[in-house]
């Protein structure tokens, strides 16, 4: 006899599970606990293996609904296709088409990249995904994102007035794509195709003294300033080096050899093995302040702690204790004023400079940046530029 609603609610939960069944392998499971759960027994096609499917839980699922499901199935299984097999199917896609959506792609990707970047980077590029890419193609599989789906995303950041931001969210999109490539789940790069198709950002530098006069005014300032001896190494050692900022407060003591004067790490920007020939004067405020922090990983330990390195603004937060604000000079401006003093003053050539900057450069066979190019013509040129400071910061 099919069920009713009314046989149903008047059924209690007992000792043992019951099955109220309605027909063609159609039933009610009522289980002691009270869950009452829709089944359906059938035998699978080609095996003819007894297979149970689960059609919801009542009240959730109603008598007529769970009547429509069952007959969905049946019609399945009368064509010859295992309506439990289907459902499993199902459910893989779904799952297979969340893990290739855009975001899903993205968040894999800095996963990968994250324990590389810096601190300040990685919140940076979380939030390029989060925030201004995964609102507008986060939810559309990757390989089906368009360049028209790309440029409307940018366009949304572009209107607000973060133009540098939406080219930053091109690049770090291109990424994702070329990853989805590599990893089998796109074939072509959209964010490559929509170059051009933003305004172009305001060009900005950042801020640098490349006049002697003005350089001999910061060298003394830098060597006159008080503050603790880390600080004091750091703004003497950042003019001498000129390593991007990330890579001064990060430096270690393992990477760092003052017997043969070198320091070798990873610069942030390339990823490339680099090698910083240690002049003189470096060697001696690195030897000053080794009996301080040389117990610990980090030649600039912050802090708050000897584990973690020196904060990002702790170099800009003391030029502009000195007087220096943000439109006169930044850590990021000694690079500058080194790039243009070696070169217009001092004559060094442009590619042993773009070596010591970290840049990626090619050499005459066309190989990418090598820790190793020029090196001994590198530490002259380190050194006479350490000369060069010292003689502006003395001069009168």
């Amino acid at each position: 006899m099919p069920l009713t609603d009314t046989a149903i609610r008047r059924t209690k939960p007992s000792a043992t599970v019951q099955k109220l069944r309605d027909g063609g392998g159609l039933y009610l499971l009522l289980r002691p606990d009270g869950g009452r759960w829709w089944r359906w027994d059938y035998r699978r096609p080609v095996t003819g293996k007894r297979n149970t499917l689960s059609l919801g839980t009542y009240p959730d699922v109603s008598l007529v609904t769970a009547r429509e499901r069952h007959a969905a199935a049946r019609r399945l299984l009368a064509e010859g296709i295992d309506p439990g097999a289907q459902r499993k199917a199902q459910k893989l896609a779904a799952l297979e088409l969340v893990s290739n959506t855009f975001e899903a792609v993205a968040n894999e990707h800095f996963a990968l990249r994250a324990k590389k970047l810096s601190a300040g980077s990685a919140k940076r590029e979380r939030r390029l995904i989060e925030k201004d890419l995964a609102p507008w193609i986060g939810h559309l599989p990757i390989a089906s994102i368009t360049a028209k789906d790309v440029l409307e995303a940018l366009r949304k950041i572009e209107s607000r007035g973060a133009v540098e931001t939406a080219h930053r969210a091109r690049l770090l999109a291109s990424q994702v794509f070329r990853y989805a490539i590599a990893s089998g789940r796109a074939e072509r790069n959209p964010a490559d195709d929509v170059k051009g198709a933003l305004s172009a950002p305001n060009a900005r530098h950042f801020a640098s003294m490349i006049e002697p006069a003005q350089i001999a005014g910061l060298l003394r300032a830098l060597h006159g300033y008080q503050g603790s001896p880390e600080v004091v190494a750091a703004l003497q050692l950042a003019p001498l080096v000129f390593v991007r900022p990330g890579e001064l407060r990060a430096a270690r003591w393992a990477d760092i050899d003052l017997g043969t004067a070198e320091w070798r790490f990873s610069a942030s920007k390339t990823g490339q093995p680099h090698v910083v020939p240690l002049a003189r004067q470096s060697v001696a405020v690195l030897r000053g302040l080794h009996p301080l922090t040389g117990r610990g990983e980090f030649v600039f330990p912050g802090v708050r702690g000897r584990g973690r390195p020196m904060s990002e603004n702790t170099v800009n937060a003391a030029l502009r204790r000195l007087g220096y604000d943000s439109d006169t000079m930044t850590g990021h401006g000694f690079r500058a004023m080194a790039r243009t003093v070696l070169d217009e003053v001092l004559g060094f050539r442009p590619d042993y400079i773009e070596h010591q900057l970290a840049h990626a450069v090619r050499d005459p066979n066309g190989r990418a940046y090598n820790r190793t190019a020029h090196l001994v013509e590198r530490a002259k040129m380190m050194q006479a530029w350490a000369d060069y400071l010292d003689g502006l910061r003395t001069s009168s």
